[in-house]
């Protein structure tokens, strides 16, 4: 992982993937019994690059589109939220990529449900992307595993974006991110590791393979909450195996659908980290793996103390959880670090 300069202006940070048209019934209602939808945008990677937009990043963007009202409007919102758009393709073929929410309230869950077959960027063909040139002055790029599972050209993206930014120099993220409505686990499991070598920071431990001398998966059997010693053991042999310099992975506990808490653990300059665990109640809970990369990745960005990288983290993630979309529209650190810091008096 190169080393990041502090300074805001010396870094420049892109990010790929499918953006999303999001439909919810407002007041938390099902969607069989309402007559009307929030519309709003997102995507893992997009709201990685709106959160750091906000917070004062240099952040693009690049996905494809259909060349229409719609594709144009999801465009906007991300322009108006400071991601640079100009590396967005606009495509004559496919569909916007759609998906359903359900917001969960007290003992009932949330609900996902994609409509996204056949969307313009799942079918786009990348081998026609000079990802090389499209890379190009950037620092930082940012990929996750949900493009993998869309489709074999898609697979062909991550696989065209990790050779350029190799060649490049980049710093690469990447945040494994299953979606078992998307692909299987043992398909995700091979694939994603097929790009470890090329990543620098790592956001969760599945789904990939990690054999043990017996054929076994070291992480097979690992506790949802596992102990420090327990996650120590598991970060230092994914570390060893593909040289990945930080790995930040996040616990979270559901104490109902409209509570939880959330701490994580951070590999880190050859060390493990652990945060404090914060309890919270919960606005909306889509995006709240996204702000903890985000968090993350602007705290390394800033070059903090790893302490407060992990803690800064997981406050990113808990503040995106009382906003309504998939975007942290946090837009000063001062908010993320007083959270951070367990303060919640008024500021005036």
């Amino acid at each position: 992982m190169q080393k990041i300069s502090n300074d805001k202006k010396d870094i420049k940070f892109i990010t790929m993937g499918e953006l999303l048209l999001r439909l919810s019934p407002p007041n938390y209602e099902k969607i069989r019994t309402t007559d009307e939808f929030k519309v709003t945008y997102g995507g893992a990677e997009a709201n990685v690059a709106a959160a750091l937009a906000n917070l004062g990043i240099d952040s693009s963007y690049f996905t494809v589109v259909p060349d229409s009202s719609i594709g144009k409007a999801a465009i906007r919102y991300l322009r108006s939220n400071d991601v640079h758009c100009s590396p967005c393709i606009y495509s004559d073929k496919g569909r916007m990529g759609i998906y359903f929410l359900e917001e969960g309230f007290g003992v009932r869950s949330s609900k996902v449900t994609y409509d996204r077959k056949d969307s313009s960027f799942a079918t786009y063909d990348f081998s026609k992307v000079d990802f090389k040139k499209k890379l190009e002055g950037f620092t930082w790029l940012h990929l996750s595993g949900i493009t993998p599972a869309l489709s074999q050209n898609c697979r062909s993206l991550i696989t065209y974006a990790l050779q350029a930014a190799k060649e490049l120099g980049l710093t690469v993220s990447f945040d494994c991110n299953f979606r078992s409505a998307l692909w299987g686990w043992q398909e995700a499991r091979d694939c994603i590791t097929e790009y470890l070598p090329y990543v620098d920071v790592l956001f969760g431990i599945e789904p990939l393979n990690l054999p043990g001398p017996d054929g076994k998966d070291l992480k097979d059997g690992l506790s949802m909450n596992p102990s420090y010693k327990e996650q120590d053991r598991i970060f230092r042999e994914i570390a060893k195996r593909f040289d990945i310099k930080a790995i930040g992975r996040h616990v979270r506990y559901v104490h109902s659908g409209s509570e939880n808490s959330l701490k994580a653990f951070m590999w880190y300059d050859g060390e493990t980290y652990e945060s404090r665990t914060f309890r919270f109640n919960i606005l909306d809970r889509v995006g709240g793996g996204d702000a903890f990369a985000s968090g993350m990745i602007y705290a390394i960005m800033r070059g903090m103390k790893p302490d407060d990288i992990v803690n800064f983290a997981v406050a990113s993630s808990v503040i995106k959880h009382t906003m309504h979309g998939d975007f942290n529209i946090t837009d000063d650190e001062e908010s993320i670090i007083k959270l951070m810091n367990q303060e919640y008096e008024i500021r005036r």
